[in-house]
């Protein structure tokens, strides 16, 4: 079953951001939009690829209002130790959630059940708590955090112009369509 228009369920946790220990609850993804960025494991080889691509958009992220979350069964005490040894994973400079008892991935059902590691999945979570993307990718295929950016100001985009639609490709300024009886057809 999709959790596309889904509540987020609660979860508690710790994390590891900008050299300290945080505390970190679904209560802080209400009433901003939020992204939840899980990855398979720390100390690993395309996670910290992803991880840095995040970080060089997340400036553009949070001047959106998008507040980013990255997630992994590893322990925030781990996150600390890649983020001091890491050239890539030193740059971040948002919240690593640790998920050693897997609540927060089996949540967000990323969780792969043979090797109890999250799969690489993103989810794009509105003000209401309200699930709105998801993408997951196989375990070698590394995601474009600038296609992300993208999706988020659509689905931004979407949500503050009720009856309109965003169609393949579209960029912030161009044409959106309006769902019509006398649309269909013509497209």
């Amino acid at each position: 079953m999709s959790l596309i228009n889904t509540r987020i369920k609660p979860f508690e946790t710790e994390a590891y951001h900008n050299g300290s220990f945080i505390h970190v609850s679904s209560d802080d993804l209400q009433g901003k939009w939020g992204i939840v960025f899980f990855y398979p494991a720390d100390f690993t080889f395309v996670c910290p690829t992803e991880l840095a691509d995040l970080e060089k958009v997340y400036p553009e992220l949070q001047s959106l209002g998008v507040e980013v979350y990255s997630v992994s069964r590893d322990s925030h005490f781990v996150h600390k130790a890649w983020h001091e040894t890491s050239p890539e994973v030193g740059t971040l400079t948002y919240p690593m959630l640790g998920d050693v008892n897997g609540v927060i991935t089996a949540n967000f059902d990323t969780m792969r059940p043979e090797s109890g590691l999250a799969d690489r999945s993103t989810f794009l979570i509105d003000p209401d708590g309200i699930i709105q993307y998801i993408e997951t990718t196989p375990e070698g295929v590394g995601r474009n955090a600038a296609e992300l950016v993208r999706k988020v100001k659509a689905a931004q985009y979407v949500r503050s112009h009720p009856g309109e639609v965003c169609p393949a490709k579209w960029e912030e300024g161009q044409e959106t369509l309006k769902p019509s009886f006398d649309l269909v057809g013509k497209i």
